[in-house]
C-alpha cells in the first residue's frame, strides 16, 4: 500500500501572498515543511501540488533546485488538484498537507496514517473533526478511492476548493474518525499556522529559538517555549481562522480551469 504526502501549496495567499516562499531562519516555509514530513516513516512519497498561474511557476522552479517532486494542476479546484496528483503517482493512500504549516510533526502524522491503516470500514482519518492539537499540526488521510466519489459527489464551489470538507460534512456517506492528542500537545487553542503577517512573526520568534539550522525543530520543545513565555500566544491570538466554506473569488471566474459550477 502506497502512501503520499501531498502538499497543497501556492503564491497567492489571500492574507499574506508569497508566504509558503518566505524566510523562516534562512529557509523557506515550504523547505521546512518538506524536511519535516521526509522525517516521517510511513510515508512513501512526497508531492507538492501547485497552480497552473504563472505566478506559481517559481514553486516550480523552488522544487526542481532541491529535487523535490511537484505537480501542476487547477488553481481553484483543488479537489481535481489533488486527484490527478494521486493519478500520477498511483498512490493507494493520499495524506493531505498545506503549505502554512512549518511545525507539522512527523510523528503526529505517522500516528495518523498508522490508525487509519489499522481501521476496519473507516474513509477518513484527521486530528481536526474535532480539534484537540493546536492549529498547523493538521493532517488528514484517505484512499484516493474515496477521493475519486468524492469528486463525483462534491458539486459546489467551497467544496471543490477545499479539498475534504465534503466528506466531513456527509458522514452519512463517508466514515470518519478522528485522531485526539493526548499529554503535552493537547493545546487547541495554540495557533501555529501561518496565514497572517503576525503568524509569520511568531513562526520565526519560535524559529530563532529553537532552530539550531540542522535539526527540525521538536515540537513539544515549542509547547514548553509557550509554557515559559505565555506572551508570545499575544502576537497572533487575535487572528480568526477563514472559514472553509469561504471561496476565493477568482474560482467563479474561471469556469474555463475544469471547476463544476
Amino acid at each position: 500500500m502506497k502512501v503520499t504526502a501531498i502538499i497543497q501549496a501556492r503564491m497567492g495567499s489571500s492574507r499574506l501572498p508569497g508566504k509558503v516562499l518566505m524566510d523562516i531562519a534562512g529557509k523557506p516555509m515550504l523547505e521546512h515543511i518538506v524536511e519535516r514530513l521526509k522525517k516521517c516513516q510511513r510515508l512513501d512519497e512526497i508531492i507538492i501540488a501547485t497552480t497552473n498561474l504563472p505566478e506559481d511557476k517559481i514553486l516550480l522552479k523552488f522544487a526542481n533546485e532541491r529535487g523535490y517532486k511537484i505537480s501542476t494542476g487547477s488553481a481553484y479546484d483543488v479537489l481535481s488538484r489533488y486527484l490527478k496528483v494521486a493519478h500520477e503517482a498511483e498512490t493507494d493512500y493520499i495524506v493531505r498537507i498545506c503549505a502554512d504549516c512549518p511545525l507539522i510533526d512527523p510523528e503526529v502524522v505517522d500516528k495518523i496514517i498508522k490508525k487509519h491503516l489499522n481501521s476496519e470500514n473507516v474513509d477518513y482519518t484527521s486530528n481536526c473533526i474535532k480539534r484537540t492539537f493546536p492549529l498547523g499540526l493538521d493532517a488528514e488521510i484517505f484512499s484516493t478511492e474515496v477521493l475519486e466519489k468524492e469528486e463525483r459527489l462534491a458539486k459546489e464551489a467551497y467544496c471543490r476548493e477545499h479539498v475534504t470538507i465534503f466528506i466531513r460534512e456527509h458522514p452519512e456517506i463517508f466514515s470518519l474518525q478522528n485522531f485526539e492528542a493526548r499529554g503535552i500537545l493537547r493545546m487547541p487553542s495554540l495557533r501555529l499556522t501561518v496565514d497572517t503577517p503576525e503568524d509569520m512573526r511568531l513562526i520565526r520568534v519560535i524559529y530563532s529559538e529553537l532552530y539550531d539550522g540542522i535539526n527540525i525543530v521538536d515540537i513539544k520543545k515549542v509547547i514548553r517555549l509557550f509554557k515559559l513565555r505565555p506572551e508570545l500566544r499575544d502576537i497572533n491570538i487575535h487572528i480568526k481562522q477563514k472559514s472553509e466554506r469561504e471561496v476565493d473569488e477568482r474560482y467563479f471566474r474561471k469556469q474555463s480551469d475544469g471547476c463544476i459550477i
